[in-house]
């Protein structure tokens, strides 16, 4: 040991008590200091004041350690033993203070839940008797002491007992970190109900020591600090070992700098902190933002409230702060909400605290200048304008932004705003000059959107049919394309004997079927109230299985899925809505399936058949899937759309319908007659070569003779001509 490097030694023990609660270093420091320091161990006044000084520093660090704090007590006394020893055997006075000072360390130990308090509660009362007291050395009952102390020790030794269980816990070996900090967090639950801050903090300084670099400790210990304690001495001890222990933790030195604006610290003070907080990194920019944000917030309240004590503080300080978070942050925050949080709040306190409009004007237009395509920092701008006052300024800003090209409808809106502007606070000439400056930059942000539409639509179109082509060429593409040549030619040869005498018109059917069914496809799963993954240039083909399903015809144009959900408010149990739209335009073709969560809302909307919508009445009717199964296998959705609408065309035969299909991109056809039992009735329009044989088509007469093969004299059914049409 050299005595020059004994100071050294004291300091290095003095961090690292600091830093971490821990008996064991506690009890090396003690005893370090009382063999090498020469004053402690020669016992003089200063030596022996400082050894208590650094005892009582101890207590207080872990005297309330339940499972290891009574080393510290027992050295204590030990200490105080070895003072007593000293003392002149005729300095009566002196060896009389000293026995009362040891008798006190014994009290205080004694009224303090540790381990092994009984055998404490014997080495005090042995020591009584070699002080003259008559008691019985050997009994760990309470009989001969003296009342006080007696119900202190009784009380120590209930609340010890109730915290063994907890000990036993945190103290178990074997097991993961995981269950260890719960098995703390219990602790902490059971010590926090009972209401002593002390015992709380010691048991959060013995966690920190086995878990030191735990972001949820440290938050919770300083959270709790600050609820209770409110101490500025011990919150500025603990934020600092805290931020040393997890630097990258912004939360951290946000909360460091309140506790010490808390505490009345000096600017000084409070501003090595914050520029050691931005040397650190922490792992998102928004941290950085906070950081500058706190700071600017605490210099505004001191500014506000007359400055600090011993200094003064002005203005140009948080400019300073606020230029540099610009120069810090600009580059990672641009077109963002928190850059735009920053420059406002900034040209704020410019105006109201700063008290020079200048300069809130030049952060508005560096703000500008760095996210310009912003529509929110224009109106933030404006809005400044406009409640100082300054109308002209306002008007001239719009005048600069107005025919800027914002994201979404934010072009729209800015339009707008002027225009609403110039209705509050302008005259009549600028309103006019406001429309005029408006009207066709409205006009050709409509036509730029309706382009776009056309746009998406048609490219949704060509990635659809791109995707059904690829299907054709993997696994054959329907299942016509599989039977046999004479097949098909039977097929053909069997309907023409059903009344399609006109070969031509039969092909021209089945094309447009096919197309018409293709465009269904397309539109149903690509519809614009359908959810699409932002920045997916290909729409995924769903698979509708149609088992709980309306099928809808004579829908009103304008009407979209959120009406139709309207239409069946009363019924409910709506799943989803796919309208259909035509794929040149865009437009709603006035079909639509609904998917219901169950049988029961299904046949509560099937009720709802021939209600009104926007004035038109609605064709309501169940979509059956297993009228498009054969062979257990399903039919292409093409095929299945094209069943469904040829069955609902012939079970209702109603105007509407054919009114929505002439309408959805079919040519104008004279308006069609409604069914009667009158077998005379005709057809009328494009679509009359696919009628069940029972219903005569135009230019059939009652008189004109029929071919008809033996067997075929009784009309067939719906369902029979249905299944003689389906091809799987």
């Amino acid at each position: 040991f050299r005595p020059e490097g004994f100071a050294g030694v004291e300091k290095i023990y003095d961090r690292g008590v600091f830093d971490y609660l821990s008996v064991s270093l506690w009890c090396d420091y003690l005893n370090y200091i009382q063999e090498h320091d020469p004053s402690v161990r020669e016992c003089s006044p200063d030596g022996i004041s400082k050894a208590r000084n650094l005892f009582e520093r101890a207590l207080t660090a872990a005297g309330l350690h339940v499972a290891e704090g009574n080393k510290i007590w027992e050295l204590y006394r030990e200490f105080e033993q070895a003072v007593l020893h000293t003392i002149d055997e005729n300095d009566i006075k002196a060896k009389e203070l000293q026995v009362q000072r040891i008798r006190n360390i014994f009290h205080r130990q004694l009224s303090v839940p540790l381990v092994n308090l009984r055998s404490t509660l014997l080495a005090y009362k042995a020591w009584e008797v070699e002080q003259g007291i008559d008691l019985d050395a050997r009994s760990s009952e309470v009989d001969g002491i003296s009342s006080h102390l007696a119900s202190a020790y009784q009380k120590a030794m209930e609340a010890y007992n109730v915290r063994a269980q907890h000990e036993e816990q945190i103290s178990m070996q074997n097991i993961s970190d995981t269950e260890k900090i719960q098995n703390f967090m219990n602790y902490f639950k059971f010590e926090k109900s009972v209401g002593d801050p002390a015992r709380v903090q010691v048991l959060y300084e013995r966690a920190i020591a086995d878990f030191p670099i735990s972001i949820d400790l440290w938050l919770d210990y300083t959270r709790y600090l600050d609820r209770t304690l409110k101490v500025g001495n011990v919150l500025r001890d603990v934020y600092s070992r805290a931020t040393k222990n997890c630097p990258w933790i912004g939360e951290l030195w946000v909360q460091y700098m309140l506790s010490l604006e808390r505490g009345r610290a000096p600017e000084k003070e409070i501003s090595s902190v914050f520029e050691k907080s931005l040397q650190c990194t922490f792992s998102t920019i928004e941290e950085y933002l906070d950081l500058f944000l706190t700071r600017v917030h605490g210099l505004r309240r001191r500014i506000e409230c007359g400055g600090e004590v011993n200094g003064v503080l002005d203005y140009s300080l948080i400019r300073e702060t606020f230029q540099h978070a610009s120069d810090y942050l600009s580059p990672h925050l641009k077109n963002t909400d928190g850059l735009l949080r920053l420059y406002a709040y900034w040209a704020r306190l410019e105006m109201n605290l700063g008290k020079d409009l200048v300069a809130a004007r030049r952060v508005w237009e560096s703000l500008l200048k760095i996210s310009g395509s912003t529509l929110e920092a224009w109106q933030g701008f404006i809005a400044m304008e406009t409640e100082s006052g300054h109308i002209s300024e306002a008007r001239s800003i719009y005048k600069r932004c107005f025919s800027k090209r914002f994201p979404g409808t934010g072009s729209e809106d800015i339009c707008h705003s002027w225009l609403r502007f110039e209705e509050e606070f302008g005259t009549l000439e600028a309103f006019d000059h406001a429309i005029q400056k408006v009207t066709p930059r409205l006009e050709e942000l409509k036509l730029y959107r309706i382009q776009q539409e056309t746009k998406a639509s048609t490219d949704q179109s060509e990635v659809s049919g791109k995707k059904i082509a690829r299907e054709k060429r993997k696994g054959g593409s329907t299942a016509t394309g599989k039977e046999s040549p004479a097949k098909r030619q039977k097929q053909t040869a069997q309907t023409q004997k059903k009344g399609y005498e006109d070969k031509d018109q039969l092909q021209k059917y089945e094309v447009n079927e096919a197309r018409e069914a293709k465009i269904d496809l397309e539109k149903t799963d690509s519809a614009p109230d359908e959810k699409q993954m932002k920045g997916s240039d290909v729409v995924r083909t769903k698979g509708y299985t149609d088992q709980c399903t309306v099928f809808i015809s004579n829908i009103h144009f304008k009407a979209n899925s959120e009406d139709i959900r309207k239409f069946f408010s009363d019924v409910g149990g709506v799943a989803s809505i796919r309208i259909l739209h035509d794929r040149n335009t865009g437009k709603s073709r006035g079909l639509a399936y609904v998917d219901f969560v169950d049988d029961e809302h299904l046949a509560a909307a099937i009720t709802k058949n021939k209600q009104l919508l926007f004035g038109k009445r609605l064709s309501i009717a169940r979509s059956d899937p297993k009228q498009n199964r054969r062979d257990d296998r399903r039919v292409p959705r093409e095929q299945a759309f094209a069943s469904d609408r040829r069955r609902h065309n012939w079970e209702s035969a109603s105007k509407e319908y054919v009114d929505t299909h002439n309408a959805s991109g079919s040519q104008e056809a004279p308006k069609t007659a409604t069914l009667k039992s009158d077998d005379n009735i005709q057809f009328k329009g494009k679509n009359i070569f696919a009628v069940p044989r029972n219903v005569r088509t135009l230019g059939l007469s009652a008189n004109k003779s029929k071919t008809v093969e033996e067997g075929d004299e009784k009309p067939k059914s719906n369902d029979e001509f249905r299944k003689m049409f389906i091809k799987e």
